[in-house]
């Protein structure tokens, strides 16, 4: 019978031998944390490799997502569907295995990990949204949500700051099923961390309120497995377990050194390496009693069975709440959900409100959250002004996680983080908010959520000069050009509450990716549209205004000066001229349309055009071309009311009107 040190060497010599063979990676964290890994994977986790989507499996995240070949190695040893042929590629075109776990790409990597502190931020999010659904559906004997969720991090994670923001609200929280490995080598790329990492870390995170287990011996399966034990007991806190660790462990020359971090070992060192481990196998090589004990598909297959088991006796208890678990966990909309909406917003349209978007986005809220209670909702310290709370919420605490809104404070990264977490999780449709401005802090978790086509859904209020006297710091003029220019990213700034209901619409329909709904803080005027019009507003761009005879020129605009537009068209029409006003409140979704209908909207012999938008102009030469004109601002803004900046920003309708007339 193999020993769990060679069980652990399988994973170092698979790590350093896919490294090797791709001449890039990082060797030295899979094989200081192999030990941690065989203990975990080997005595606790519960998971079925022949079923990698069982809904109520332990969710495994390796947040030092740089040591992508740990994982790698444990998807292929325990018996997914991981040849060895993709270690193989490892770091090559095309292949299961990339340089850092992209989900989507090999079966069992649950999330895209790779940008430090994200991965046990996703954690976070996964173990909220666990005890959520356990508060939602679990009954007395019917604990069918109920799983751990296990993390793996390393000291570059500790650093970054989005840690610091949401392992501390996992404490406020009390998410006691996630449970987190700090990987305590001491090394990053620049060398020993003593030098710009002092942080008293089990310290800091007993203040958060976690229980800390320090001291543990990453090498020490009997310490590991004990401290594993200890942590499964703590219910109402999450848990780090701090190891202590060797990084590139069995490398004779370069363990415990920054030079096994992120690059080969090389051939010779590989060689010391196999001689010090005792591992005589050649490269790839995995002895089948390795390979047998590693493997975790029986197992698997008889923890999800006792749990299909336990879900028939459910089923038969609470029907009711069976069905809604399925039709949640499979992401599909109530029955009633297209007919509803329908009607909903033909109702808008035909009672107007001249109210802000951010108004109007609460308001239908109200409409469609008693539909959807797969809503999960939040906001950045900012409730009272992006207004995401709606008459059915309830937030969510420690001691009671049945509600359907975080409060998440200022922690606008964290926040998003988390919102990919749960929306990977599954079963819920999670939506946070701040202003657009804000957005800045959380780029790199919506660009993210935008990697891994997850449906989450970012709020955005306060969306240009329009919010005020805050001023420049708070006024978002770039912003919008760099969401755009994300792929697989849609953004909707609508125009009224007619377009703000679609694009509340569209982002919870949309399942292959994420959305930004972009809202004002000030008024705007409804516009009126015909039934073909309401339709064509689903598709991102439309003629709002027309003119009888075939246009001269086209006016396009968006969000809160949709209404300039159609103004200047009224006063360009009283001249004598043939106007066209398109709306766009999404790009992203227009530029998908056939050419057809792109061009029954922007007619490509109808050159003259003028665009009209109070954030940076970038954006809109694709659609008015380069002798076409723009509205918009080439500065940061100023504080003042708003009307006094739009004045003072030239963004009017006098300014359009001027701007077709130069054309």
């Amino acid at each position: 019978m193999s020993s769990r040190r060679e069980l652990a060497n399988a994973i170092r010599a698979l790590s350093m031998d896919a490294v090797q063979q791709a001449k890039s990676g990082h060797p030295g964290a899979p094989m200081g944390m192999a030990d941690i890994a065989q203990v975990l994977w080997c005595d606790f986790l519960a998971h079925n490799p022949k079923n990698p989507n069982w809904a109520n499996r332990d969710r495994f995240v390796l947040s030092n997502g740089h040591g992508s070949m740990l994982l790698y190695s444990l998807l292929h040893l325990t018996g997914y569907e991981l040849p060895i042929e993709e270690l193989k590629q490892f770091r090559q075109l095309h292949s299961k295995t990339p340089g850092h776990p992209e989900y989507g790409y090999a079966p069992g990597v649950e999330t895209t990990t790779g940008p430090l502190g994200q991965g046990i931020s996703n954690a976070v999010g996964m173990a909220l949204a666990e005890k959520v659904l356990a508060a939602q559906f679990n009954r007395d004997d019917f604990d069918i949500v109920n799983h751990f969720t296990y993390a793996f991090l390393g000291d570059g994670c500790m650093m970054e700051g989005i840690s610091h923001e949401t392992c501390s609200l996992a404490g406020t929280l009390g998410l006691g099923k996630l449970i987190a490995f700090w990987d305590d080598n001491g090394i990053s790329i620049d060398g020993e961390v003593e030098g710009w990492f002092s942080d008293d870390t089990p310290k800091r995170f007993e203040a958060y309120g976690w229980h800390v287990i320090s001291g543990v011996d990453g090498h020490d399966p009997a310490q590991i497995a004990a401290a594993v034990e200890k942590a499964q007991g703590q219910t109402d806190k999450p848990t780090l377990i701090c190891c202590k660790t060797t990084i590139g462990f069995g490398s004779p020359n370069k363990q415990g050194k920054e030079e096994s971090h992120g690059a080969p070992l090389g051939d010779d060192e590989i060689a010391l390496t196999r001689e010090a481990l005792g591992w005589s196998h050649a490269p790839f090589d995995i002895p089948a009693d390795i390979y047998s004990a590693w493997n975790a598909a029986d197992k698997g297959s008889e923890l999800e069975s006792a749990w299909n088991e336990k879900f028939s006796k459910y089923q038969q208890a609470h029907p009711e709440l069976a069905q809604e678990f399925i039709r949640r966990k499979t992401n599909v909309l109530p029955s009633n959900w297209h007919k509803d909406v329908t009607k909903y917003i033909n109702a808008l349209q035909d009672n107007p409100q001249d109210i802000a978007t951010r108004k109007a986005s609460q308001n239908t809220l109200n409409a469609y959250g008693p539909m959807l209670p797969e809503l999960l909702g939040g906001s950045a310290d900012l409730a009272g002004s992006n207004l995401t709370i709606w008459k059915g919420c309830k937030g969510v605490s420690a001691d009671d996680a049945s509600g359907n809104y975080i409060y998440y404070g200022v922690r606008e990264f964290g926040m998003s983080a988390m919102m990919n977490g749960i929306t990977l999780y599954g079963g819920f449709k999670a939506y946070g908010a701040t202003f657009l401005m804000f957005m800045e802090y959380a780029r790199n978790a919506v660009r993210m959520a935008a990697i891994m086509k997850q449906p989450a859904i970012f709020v955005y209020t306060h969306d240009s000069i329009g919010l005020g006297e805050d001023g420049p710091t708070h006024q978002p003029v770039e912003q919008l050009v760099a969401l755009r220019s994300t792929p697989n990213l849609d953004n909707w700034r609508p125009c009224d509450q007619v377009e703000s209901a679609i694009a509340w619409k569209a982002a919870i329909e949309r399942t292959d990716g994420p959305t930004t709904l972009i809202f004002t803080r000030q008024g705007l005027p409804q516009q009126a549209r015909n039934p073909q019009q309401l339709t064509d507003a689903e598709r991102g761009g439309y003629v709002l205004v027309d003119s009888e005879n075939t246009p001269e020129i086209i006016l396009i605009a968006t969000g809160s000066e949709v209404h300039l537009a159609v103004e200047a068209a009224q006063q360009l029409s009283a001249q004598g001229k043939a106007v066209r006003v398109v709306s766009m409140p999404c790009t992203d979704v227009f530029d998908r349309q056939s050419a057809s209908y792109k061009e029954s909207v922007l007619p490509a012999n109808i050159s003259k055009r003028v665009a009209v938008e109070a954030l940076s102009k970038d954006s809109w030469y694709k659609y008015v071309g380069l002798n076409g004109a723009v509205v918009g601002m080439d500065t940061f803004g100023e504080s003042a009311p708003a009307g006094d900046l739009f004045k003072h920003f030239n963004i009017t309708t006098e300014a359009v009107v001027q701007a077709a007339l130069d054309l």
